[in-house]
């Protein structure tokens, strides 16, 4: 699929459905969100539109720190396209326009825990321990019911440092 036949752009409270839809076929690659979730934090989704559909979609979030922020980060989260789109450039021109979104907040890095290293190293992420994100674990993965604890969670933990 070439790129103009594609667009980017931010979600709308409308495609909130959609995006539950898309998060919800990856069952084992994603953490589930409620459509609720999804409409509070809609301003910090971007979707791909093909053909009047979403196709494909991506969600930001600032992950806080303990006292004066030194190293801001902001996480990648719920990155889901169509299976049936795969490989068209949809998920590197998702993760470019997060980018481009959140460069005015000026953050030191942006993490991504994923079972996809090899597209995240394209997009010039490397791997790092996941201690390096205790904030994040702290945060979010400590809640999470897929696995006993956070560091026996296959998931990859993926920084691109910007400063």
């Amino acid at each position: 699929m070439e790129k103009k036949n594609y667009k980017i752009r931010p979600a709308a409270f409308n495609d909130a459905e959609r995006i539950f839809s898309l998060i919800k076929s990856y069952p084992e690659e994603l953490l589930p969100r409620s459509i609720s979730n999804i409409s509070q934090n809609i301003d910090r989704f971007i979707v791909c539109e093909f053909k009047n559909k979403i196709i494909g979609t991506v969600c930001w979030q600032i992950l806080p720190e303990i006292g004066a922020p030194r190293h801001p980060s902001i996480e990648i989260q719920s990155l889901a396209i169509e299976k049936k789109h795969h490989k068209g450039g949809i998920g590197r021109a998702l993760i470019n326009e997060t980018l481009k979104r959140i460069k005015p907040l000026h953050p030191y890095q942006i993490i991504a825990l994923t079972f996809s290293p090899v597209f995240f190293r394209k997009m010039g992420f490397r791997e790092i321990p996941k201690q390096q994100i205790m904030h994040k674990i702290y945060m979010g993965c400590i809640n999470c019911s897929k696995y006993n604890s956070p560091f026996t969670c296959p998931e990859i933990a993926m920084a691109l440092t910007l400063l």
